[in-house]
């Protein structure tokens, strides 16, 4: 891949950066700079900019000593455990005993000392201190002009602003840490005393005002970028006046780092890695690639897990099980083609569950289905990309334990084994797949949310019809193996003139809600998306009830507590490590 950042990590820049952003292993903040490279010798225009492609190159997720806790699956980019297995997108997947530290995540009673958690944090802080890295060292430098530093500082403080974002939706007060805070001034003991949306604002202001709106690599951020980023924190923090302007101009002028104009490409594409770097759809990504000499280290690797079981693409390891619930989603009113958001439940889509891949089974070919389903999941007997049919239990670990699907949107096809997946490793499954911070379709469903919540409804239904009629297109259905039909009974309509008006807010905001839930699926998204609309409880509860009497046992006794589950507990190793004078300086959220 050419003229992206994920091509520039390997440069000697960054292998200096990453001697001066080695972690910490006692605190969140790094530690002094070790070896033979100091704030001297980094300070001057390729210095920093080796330090700013490190902190690009934590946006995957993966580096740094997080690493060394649970895995690259634990600090994933696209948070499929926080965002979707807490959800009710997926079930954890494999085998109850592997990865243990899940179940309590999945079922809303972790303690503060789950490995998931202190990875996680781990993960966030570090790629924080090495975007205050990047603005300290730049101030020393002598050959950068003052429109270097003002790009830099702005590509710099949009991810310190991504980061402390990634946090704040999962534990809500964290520290914000900037760059007057380091190991050697001793005053890294930040307190969570305040509420960091400000900064966070502050910083992505600052970033949209001076970034250009196109960069000469197509994975760096640009204004629009910020903007969206921006936009997506008034959604979080219910400022739908403030987000409106900011989402109508990214819907008229948006365009890609690359100068693209922003646009919905085929569904599928989307999840392709031979098709989705960079592409109109693509507002901002973690860029990934393989084969480039780093040993899969550029590569997805927060998705290593979540293949099928014992055959098929990736060769390990059956998590990341879809739920009966998401499934259900897709089923679409047989007159009018449109979601069912208060009967998808009543009953389970046909599935194989409890049969082997012995067993007879045939695909249900009668209820009309949303085609984006088998884009997003495996079901037995449909086309599984270009691997054949997806053969049921042959592919799943437990299926007795976790159900019968697989996850799909981050499988590569059989034909790009070796040339977008980099075998080089223990297993196939690190792949070019890119990670989509924000793709345009969200940005158009934020905006229909926004006109809902201003009253709108009108406008709002546009733009989900947007949405909707991409999916509508038959060219991207998925067909048989043998290509003569459709995979299944496709049916799927666009709301009519007025619809949104005649049925009013409430009913129109949950419709654009349970769009962004079949749109958007299996993304890491759905449990922070319920959270802010306030919808947690209610749907994750019934969520319980319905997997428990569909089979999904581990769910047992599952129940989702409002007022302290809509976030997860600060990792009890940072309250100790913040300890000053036998008090520490962080407080522990409500209820753990």
């Amino acid at each position: 891949m050419k003229n992206v950042l994920s091509s520039l990590i390997l440069s000697a820049a960054i292998m200096l950066s990453m001697l001066l952003m080695s972690g910490c292993s006692n605190s969140f903040l790094n530690k002094p700079p070790i070896g033979n490279y100091d704030q001297n010798t980094l300070a001057n225009r390729a210095g920093v900019e080796g330090l700013l492609i490190g902190a690009y190159s934590m946006l995957d997720g993966e580096g740094g000593p997080s690493q060394n806790i649970v895995g690259p699956w634990g600090t994933s980019a696209d948070n499929w455990v926080f965002g979707s297995v807490c959800a009710d997108d997926a079930h954890k997947g494999s085998d109850p005993g592997d990865q243990p530290d899940i179940v309590p995540l999945e079922t809303w009673n972790p303690t503060p000392t789950n490995s998931y958690l202190e990875a996680k944090w781990q993960a966030l802080y570090d790629a924080i201190q090495r975007c205050n890295d990047v603005l300290r060292i730049m101030r020393l430098a002598q050959d950068m002009t003052p429109a270097d530093t003002i790009q830099v500082s702005a590509e710099a403080r949009f991810l310190r602003a991504l980061y402390h974002f990634e946090a704040k939706k999962i534990w809500n007060m964290v520290p914000w840490v900037d760059e007057s805070i380091t190991y050697g001034a001793g005053n890294w003991r930040v307190p969570n005393d305040e509420d960091i949306w400000p900064n966070i604002e502050a910083d992505l202001q600052y970033a949209m005002a001076n970034l250009p709106a196109t960069q000469s690599e197509a994975g760096r951020a640009n204004k629009y970028a910020a903007e969206a980023f921006l936009a997506k924190a008034y959604l979080f923090e219910h400022k739908y006046a403030q987000a409106e302007p900011l989402l109508d101009d990214l819907i008229n002028n948006g365009v890609t780092a690359g100068g693209k104009k922003y646009a919905l490409i085929k569904f599928s594409d989307n999840f392709d890695p031979a098709k989705n770097h960079n592409t109109p759809e693509d507002v901002f990504d973690a860029q990934m690639s393989v084969n480039d000499g780093a040993g899969a280290n550029n590569a997805n690797a927060g998705d290593v897990l979540n293949f099928p079981y014992g055959g098929g693409p990736g060769g390990c390891c059956g998590f990341f099980q879809p739920s009966y619930s998401l499934v259900n989603s897709y089923k679409t009113d047989p007159v009018t083609g449109l979601p069912m958001p208060d009967t998808y439940n009543n009953s389970d889509l046909k599935n194989d569950q409890g049969l082997s891949s012995s067993d007879p089974f045939t695909p249900d070919t009668t209820t009309p289905l949303d085609p984006r389903l088998d884009w997003t999941v495996g079901r037995r007997g449909i086309p599984y990309l270009d691997w054949g049919p997806f053969p049921g239990a042959a592919w799943i670990r437990n299926q007795a334990s976790a159900g019968p699907y697989a996850p799909k949107k981050n499988v590569y096809y059989k034909s790009e084994q070796g040339t977008y997946t980099d075998n080089s490793s223990w297993t196939s499954g690190y792949t070019a797949n890119n990670y989509h911070y924000i793709r345009f379709a969200q940005v158009l469903l934020w905006a229909a949310e926004v006109k809902v919540e201003l009253g709108k409804l009108d406008q709002a239904q546009t733009y989900v019809n947007m949405v909707r009629a991409r999916a509508a297109d038959t060219t991207d259905w998925v067909r048989s193996v043998d290509g003569t039909h459709f995979a299944a009974n496709y049916f799927i309509g666009l709301y009519p003139s007025g619809y949104f008006t005649s049925v009013g807010q409430a009913r129109a905001r949950t419709l654009v809600h349970f769009e962004e839930k079949l749109e958007l699926a299996m993304e890491g998204h759905r449990f922070f998306d319920l959270v802010r609309w306030g919808e947690a409880d209610s749907t994750l509860n019934a969520y319980a009830a319905h997997e428990v009497a569909s089979g999904y046992t581990l769910m047992q006794g599952a129940h989702f507590t409002k007022g302290k589950n809509e976030y997860f507990p600060i990792p009890q190793q940072e309250i100790d490590r913040s300890t000053v004078n036998g008090q520490s300086v962080l407080k522990q959220n409500p209820g753990y």
